[in-house]
């Protein structure tokens, strides 16, 4: 018999929130071989929010967002540096 596949995705109806202890919180669905399986709640600390911020935009600094967003629209972290090949890791 084979392992269960499990699947962790963002419920897409709920927004990061910030708790009163300055937490973030992502609400996330767990999944077993595509059944629903349980709520879940991933929480960070500010710090580790604002480091996964950095790692999601280092990840996301690719030839394709100019295809999905206009440069004008993105975010700073997201627009080339003067000078830069594009967005880099700080």
């Amino acid at each position: 018999m084979s392992e269960p596949r499990m699947q962790v995705s963002r419920v897409p109806s709920k927004p990061v929130r910030r708790d009163e202890d300055g937490t973030l919180t992502i609400d996330l669905w767990l999944r077993r071989d595509g059944a629903f399986e349980s709520d879940l709640a991933l929480r960070l600390t500010p710090a580790e929010a604002e480091v996964l911020h950095a790692q999601l935009c280092y990840a996301l600094d690719d030839a394709t967002v100019s295809v999905t967003t206009p440069v004008s629209k993105l975010p700073d972290c997201r627009k080339p540096a003067v000078g830069s090949q594009g967005v880099h890791w700080p």
